[in-house]
């Protein structure tokens, strides 16, 4: 049989071993939330991949963009023909869900595009064609808009940038000055056509 010392300090052994788990596990959890803090980027300010800028904005890819949230999901008929999700960091959520027009400066949307492909493992179970799905990426994969009224003030206070999907700019200038001049109808929207879908 133990003595009561004995179980005394097996006891606090137990203890201080739980604590020490405990301790480590806010630790881990607070670094963690220190990293994705650091990758989302806060407001006024643009922090970007040093991967190669798209030309004509100088915008790169952002770090941390895939864990952005939703804002809507659209499909493209026509040439293009994509399925794409709309993703807004979190300066561009909250202007969303409260309605401030125009975006404040931070504010970053993303889109990302797959092909807009018929399922024929899908369409097999509902025993007819109907389910569509995302197939392979394009090469306008990955497209931002970034607000920064002081940076861009002549294409309404966005910058505009398209990458492919291993994170190269594209290389067509042309493309990109060409943005602008397409989202003019939706001036009255801060020149952003997607709308936020709760």
């Amino acid at each position: 049989m133990l003595s009561s010392t004995a179980r005394a300090l097996r006891w606090t052994g137990t203890l201080a071993a739980m604590a020490a788990v405990a301790i480590s596990a806010v630790v881990v959890t607070d670094s963690a939330a220190e990293v994705r803090t650091a990758e989302q980027p806060q407001a006024g300010t643009v922090r970007a991949s040093p991967k190669a800028a798209a030309p004509v904005f100088g915008i790169q890819v952002f770090p941390g963009w895939r864990d952005w949230r939703l804002v809507s999901v659209a499909h493209e008929a026509g040439e293009l023909n994509d399925i794409r999700a709309i993703l807004g960091n979190d300066v561009a959520i909250k202007a969303y869900r409260e309605g401030t027009l125009p975006f404040p400066d931070g504010a970053i949307i993303a889109r990302v595009s797959w092909k807009y492909v018929s399922s024929e493992e899908n369409d097999k179970a509902f025993g007819r064609q109907q389910s569509f799905v995302a197939g392979d990426a394009p090469v306008w994969y990955l497209q931002f808009m970034v607000k920064d009224s002081k940076k861009y003030p002549e294409t309404g206070g966005w910058g505009f940038a398209q990458f492919d999907k291993d994170g190269n700019p594209s290389a067509d200038a042309a493309k990109l000055t060409a943005c602008f001049p397409c989202h003019k109808p939706a001036k009255s929207r801060d020149f952003l056509f997607t709308r936020y879908t709760p």
